[in-house]
């Protein structure tokens, strides 16, 4: 099972959706369900949804604290890639444009979770806030004209991060992300 942890985003919903028509068992839970109940769930992968304010992410510090824990794949979407990138001492600002809008961004290194996509995809996203700095210790997998970390990835650890909504039909190829990041957690 794949655990979506929910920041009060508008597409949580969709991302659950995305994972069922996958085939892959996922729940969508508060994010201030206490750390022992997530334990008890036994996921074999956690998703930081998007969402409206990083100061109300819940418990999705703490799982980054002691992700020793849990060990095992983290994907964070819009917020949760910024939540993801301050904890491990990244940059985060606001935006150039205060909008959703379909963009165009590169990626770099294909990693697992870009594994068979094409090197150019148009995806949705929010440019409220974004990734302004790389953290030590994470790779760039992807990167774009209005925001430089669009995607990134821990050296060591199966903690990834993108920008945009890959749940969203706007973006091309996003079940395929979603279906990269499932067979990261065993679950394909």
């Amino acid at each position: 099972m794949i655990v979506i942890m929910d920041n009060h985003g508008q597409y949580v919903h969709r991302i659950w959706r995305t994972l069922r028509y996958l085939g892959v068992d996922s729940k969508v839970i508060r994010n201030t369900t206490p750390l022992e109940e997530i334990k008890a769930l036994r996921p074999k992968g956690i998703i930081f949804s998007g969402g409206p304010d990083i100061e109300r992410t819940g418990n999705c510090r703490k799982i980054l604290e002691r992700y020793d824990e849990f060990n095992v794949p983290i994907l964070g979407i819009c917020l949760g890639h910024q939540l993801i990138a301050k904890h491990f001492g990244g940059k985060v600002g606001r935006g150039e444009r205060a909008e959703y809008s379909l963009v165009e961004i590169e990626i770099i290194e294909k990693d697992e979770i870009f594994e068979g996509l094409p090197e150019r995809l148009r995806v949705w996203e929010s440019h409220m806030d974004e990734v302004k700095e790389l953290p030590a210790g994470f790779r760039l997998l992807a990167r774009s004209e209005t925001c430089p970390v669009e995607a990134m990835r821990h050296e060591r650890l199966p903690i990834y991060g993108v920008q945009f909504h890959p749940e969203v039909t706007h973006t091309e190829k996003g079940s395929e992300i979603y279906r990269n990041f499932a067979r990261l957690c065993g679950e394909l």
